[in-house]
């Protein structure tokens, strides 16, 4: 890995693939880029003569895609930087072409005020690798009671609000938190599980958790907070991202919440897209995520959901957990995967697999998470943020999570094999990763 942050010269992507699926272009062309963003496009052709003072980037055939936007990220920073720090998350995301991240809230302190909000800001400004948002708490201390400094936050620059892995269990508090942040036009994320029935839950309920011995919960947990959310965005007209959806049930709630009209987004993760409960095998925690992974038939629904375009974001989920946490009895592990330097590959399986369409997949990590949150990022237009990620996207790879930049190394795609390798990472025309 080589990292450099250019010499101000502008540089132009010559003969590669152009994937946007902000204008629905798939084919050959060229970007030329100069003081952070796109200065031109070249469509269905290559760039043709350029001036002495330009750099070019030969990309042989490569697929140049706009940076990737995750916007479900854990770090450590602030409070447990032992896990991750928002400089090792920011190396990572690099190394995966992933260009923009939103951290979330629920660290030591928790971001439940401006000043936590503007400390995020101004570390990622001074690290000047990839560019890094927080999102805020949506109540004090992501502990469901009281209601955070949402507007403020929001003038502070967090671009949604969300208590994490934590659901709100208190109607009341949900919906003063929706009335408000509508009031603000802020997002509000929120898991949905039914605390009382995923209470202590190591597995998804069924034969499988049964025989491993595992407490597990019902998938009907999710479907059951799910309907209570869609209600109360019903009441107050609310702007809500359904955090993390993952089964069949929940899935046709949101469906007929979406044909009410209902202004609501759903997000699911790679996790699980790519695995099912079938792949704890025999105890292996680095499976173990929250929420747990799925039936397969859940899988499959989900998958279904992101090609309808049902679900319209993916994920990373990345959530670091060191070794220490890991290595215990499944049960007793700390759940959670890294996942900003597999995102990209492990999505490129179901374009191989001929499951979903390639633009469909870059536009649910690109362009639909950017426009989501109202930045510019997730296109090649000419004016746009030059944060591109040219990518070999044959090229075999097989994963190996000692090797992974992140700091923690729970990953479950541990050993196995991938199409799609990152070849250069740019981000504001500056080259922060090159394979």
């Amino acid at each position: 890995m080589t990292l450099s942050q250019g010499d101000g010269r502008p540089t132009a992507f010559t003969n590669v693939r152009l994937l946007d699926p902000a204008s629905g272009y798939d084919g050959p062309g060229a970007i030329v880029v100069g003081d952070g963003v796109i200065t031109d496009v070249v469509k269905g052709q290559d760039a043709g003569p350029l001036s002495s003072d330009i750099d070019v980037v030969d990309g042989r055939g490569a697929l140049l895609l706009p940076g990737l936007v995750d916007i479900r990220v854990k770090t450590g920073e602030p409070g447990a930087e032992t896990k991750e720090t928002l400089k090792s998350a920011a190396l990572a995301a690099a190394a995966g072409g992933v260009t923009t991240i939103v951290v979330q809230p629920d660290t030591h302190p928790v971001v439940d005020e401006p000043s936590v909000v503007d400390f995020i800001l101004r570390r990622a400004r001074d690290i000047e690798l990839v560019n890094v948002y927080p999102a805020g708490a949506a109540t004090k201390g992501c502990e469901g009671l009281r209601m955070a400094e949402i507007g403020l936050m929001a003038e502070a620059g967090c671009l949604y609000v969300t208590d994490a892995d934590r659901p709100i269990v208190d109607s009341k508090v949900m919906r003063r938190v929706l009335s408000y942040a509508r009031s603000f036009g802020v997002l509000v994320a929120h898991r949905p599980t039914d605390p009382w029935l995923s209470n202590g839950a190591a597995a998804s309920e069924g034969e499988f958790a049964s025989r491993m011995g595992l407490p597990a919960v019902p998938a009907i947990a999710e479907k059951i907070m799910l309907e209570r959310d869609l209600a109360l965005v019903e009441l107050t007209g609310a702007r809500l991202m359904v955090d993390q959806l993952t089964t069949a049930a929940a899935l046709e709630s949101f469906r007929r919440g979406r044909d009410r009209g209902l202004p609501v987004i759903a997000t699911t993760s790679i996790n699980h897209l790519s695995f099912n409960e079938l792949d704890i095998g025999d105890y292996r925690t680095f499976c173990k995520v929250e929420p747990p992974l799925r039936s397969e038939d859940d899988r499959q629904a989900v998958i279904e959901a992101v090609a309808s375009g049902l679900i319209s974001v993916i994920v990373s989920a990345h959530a670091p957990a060191p070794a220490e946490d890991k290595r215990l009895p499944y049960d007793e592990a700390a759940p959670g995967a890294v996942g900003l330097q597999t995102l990209l590959p492990a999505l490129l399986a179901f374009h191989h697999e001929g499951r979903i369409p390639l633009i469909d997949l870059i536009r649910a990590v690109t362009c639909a998470p950017a426009d989501l949150l109202g930045l510019p990022a997730g296109r090649l237009a000419k004016g746009a943020p030059a944060d591109l990620v040219l990518c070999d996207l044959n090229a075999p790879l097989r994963v190996d999570a000692d090797k992974l930049v992140s700091k923690s190394k729970n990953s479950p795609f541990d050993g196995r094999r991938l199409q799609g390798k990152v070849l250069r990472t740019v981000v504001a025309g500056r080259t922060v990763f090159a394979g």
